[in-house]
């Protein structure tokens, strides 16, 4: 018989459907039990595309005996991580300072009223040299909570008193500014790999947070270290290897070596929206023509692959199908054969790495990588076929939630994208993106939400949301999107101001305050796969302070700052958008004024030459001078008017701006301040 999570919409509480543990979802219902059995929770969080979530449901969730052992000694409770970031963030927590390391399978056993005392992630179902297996850790965490309550007790509440301590790091000399910036970039250099690009070895991520930061120090001329060399050359190398589907676009979640060659084969959302920015920022400093192709092709992806009937974008695409990883997308040399027959098939296999041995694993198959650089045109047309193939096999399941905070990077990415290359159908697709989440996912009594489900918007939005959402709307406008995107930006940088900032604390929540299912109001997480929700924030904030003159929102800027700046300076490595953030605060953004009518080619052409000189995180802003916006700074007007009997735009950063221009050509950058 099913269990309750049968009631849920998430996939992955309904990929646990039929299982024998008796598992509920998150809610007061499981924790009411618990309190009156005196029985432990048991919260297992994961996510619908996760590998290993799959391997520990099928290897112990699904086993009738192990199910027993969790059923009769614990409230078994199944969270989607994705649909609830806050719970994961508190026991990610946990698990990382119990283990010092976390990941997904997270399972944490905890009081009857929610405090941790115990964690960790996989278990296999049967003892390992490494590690224990799943049912002796239920049969000793039973026996303990049985026999030594008071035990239990006295851990939950150390674990508790320590989550809610900050970390003490002392007074700091200075604040995280645009030194702290170049100092982050010769940090990051040093781990550099030189070889494969990226940072570090195996396994190897993406990390757009840091190409972000050091692409940002490159536009204001501060000293990256040899940081965009780097970056180019390590999307590169991400583009060519196998970490990128060389068939149908779009980027896996990570490498599990350091060529980027064999992926972990998901696909998420996230990850694209963010790397799109990135590739398109890339471009527009160094024009390099080999970042064009991934930036066509993942677009291509997300609009075939993962765009809603209505306008949003769905969350992820699963690692496995028909039981095994990486099924779907490698190839043998006899099936690329078979496809493109004898004379192209070897050729292609040559250029793509598909070998007799094989690369993934003891296979004999092998990942695509584009190992021989400058040919992509060639095999175009095999690449077509190819994934025309592919789409005859058993395709991984597409997590068809979609998630606010992961479609508002995604609306960042089309956007920037757009404006980079004035493709004007990218800026749309942004837009229709965009109008889903304002349309769907607002709600009258709760405000923003975090996540469709395909008939309602459920979950009230957390930081992380509001902040995305905050930048795509910017990034949005910038683009050429209407002066209601502004508004709309102005709308959810005032909610982040009033329902995640405490002026008490000074500091940025990742919720609001009441959640009484929560034993704690978790502050913002460090940079990861996704940016700092509190940095991300902080640093839309500081684009809506300076266009639009709220000397309210530039206060709370300044206290965040002055608030984690300690930390932040002592540790940059790990902050690195809120140091981009502190540093544009301290560099003053860029606003390009365009004045003349909006639909004149002659003001479009010199908004387009603004887009070109400007980085991602500053301002265009194309309007008719007898309808100047309510919400644009007063200051931004002052003394600057059309010149002559056309279009006349202005281009400034900080209080410095250049001469008027009429012509793109005469348009330049004022002189950096020093």
């Amino acid at each position: 018989m099913p269990n309750r999570l049968a009631g849920e919409s998430s996939a992955y509480l309904l990929q646990h459907r039929d299982n024998p543990v008796d598992w509920y979802p998150w809610g007061e219902e499981a924790f009411e039990l618990a309190r009156r059995e005196n029985r432990p929770l048991l919260v297992s969080i994961g996510y619908s595309s996760c590998h290993w979530c799959h391997v520990m449901e099928h290897e112990s969730f699904e086993d009738p005996e192990i199910a027993r052992l969790m059923n009769e000694n614990f409230v078994c409770i199944k969270v989607d991580r994705e649909e609830r970031p806050d719970v994961d963030q508190i026991y990610m927590e946990t698990v990382v300072r119990l283990t010092g390391s976390g990941g997904w399978p997270l399972n944490v056993f905890c009081t009857p009223d929610g405090r941790p005392f115990y964690g960790g992630t996989y278990f296999p179902p049967q003892p390992h040299p490494q590690r224990a297996s799943w049912p002796e850790v239920l049969r000793a965490v039973a026996r303990t909570h049985r026999e030594q309550p008071d035990q239990i007790r006295e851990q939950a509440s150390r674990i508790l008193e320590a989550l809610n301590t900050r970390p003490d790091v002392g007074p700091s000399a200075k604040l995280p500014d645009r030194s702290t910036l170049s100092q982050l970039c010769v940090q990051l250099m040093r781990r550099a790999d030189g070889t494969h690009g990226g940072f570090g070895g195996a396994p190897k991520f993406p990390t757009p947070i840091n190409l972000e930061a050091i692409l940002f120090t490159a536009s204001h001329s501060l000293p990256t270290a040899g940081g965009l060399e780097h970056t180019v050359f390590t999307l590169k190398r991400m583009a060519r290897g196998g970490i990128y589907d060389q068939l149908g676009g779009g980027f896996h979640r990570y490498s599990t070596d350091a060529r980027w060659l064999v992926p972990h084969f998901e696909k998420m959302l996230y990850d694209q929206g963010q790397l799109l920015r990135v590739y398109a920022e890339a471009f527009r400093q160094t024009q390099d023509p080999e970042l064009v192709w991934p930036i066509e092709e993942t677009i291509e992806y997300l609009e075939r692959e993962m765009r809603a009937p209505d306008g949003g974008f769905y969350a992820s695409q699963d690692a496995d199908s028909e039981g095994e990883e990486g099924r779907y997308y490698v190839w043998n040399a006899e099936e690329v054969e078979a496809v493109l027959g004898a004379e192209r098939g070897p050729m292609f296999c040559q250029a793509y790495g598909v070998s007799a041995g094989g690369n993934f694993e003891q296979t004999g198959k092998s990942v695509l990588a584009h190992v021989l650089a400058g040919e992509r045109k060639r095999f175009a047309s095999e690449r077509q076929v190819l994934l025309q193939a592919r789409a005859r096999r058993v395709q991984p399941d597409t997590d068809s939630k979609i998630v606010a905070a992961w479609v508002g990077y995604t609306v960042s990415g089309l956007a920037t994208a757009g404006a980079t290359f004035g493709r004007a159908d990218w800026v749309r697709s942004a837009e229709g993106a965009a109008d889903f989440v304002l349309e769907r996912l607002i709600d009258p009594a709760h405000g923003l939400m975090r996540i469709w489900d395909g008939s309602r918007a459920k979950v009230p939005a957390f930081l992380d949301d509001h902040a995305a959402l905050l930048c795509a709307l910017l990034d949005l406008h910038r683009a050429g999107g209407s002066d209601h995107y502004m508004e709309a930006a102005l709308r959810v940088a005032e909610a982040i101001r009033d329902r995640f900032f405490n002026p008490e604390a000074r500091d940025l929540f990742f919720v609001p305050e009441g959640d009484a299912s929560l034993i704690l109001r978790p502050g913002s997480d460090s940079d990861g796969a996704t940016p700092a929700a509190a940095g991300l924030a902080t640093l839309g904030l500081v684009r809506v302070a300076e266009l639009c003159a709220r000397a309210d929102l530039r206060e709370v800027v300044e206290a965040i700052i002055e608030t984690q700046g300690p930390l932040v300076e002592r540790v940059p490595l790990q902050f690195p958008t809120l140091v981009r953030a502190a540093a544009l605060l301290e560099c003053g953004m860029g606003v390009a004024l365009v004045l003349g009518p909006p639909q004149d080619p002659r003001s479009q052409a010199l908004a387009a030459r603004a887009r070109q000189l400007l980085g991602p995180d500053e301002a265009v802003v194309l309007t008719d001078p007898a309808a100047v916006p309510a919400w644009l700074g007063p200051e931004w007007m002052e003394s600057r008017e059309p010149t002559g009997d056309g279009p006349t735009a202005y281009l400034c950063r900080g209080k410095t701006c250049s001469l008027p221009a009429r012509t793109p050509e005469e348009l330049a950058l004022p002189p950096s301040a020093p």
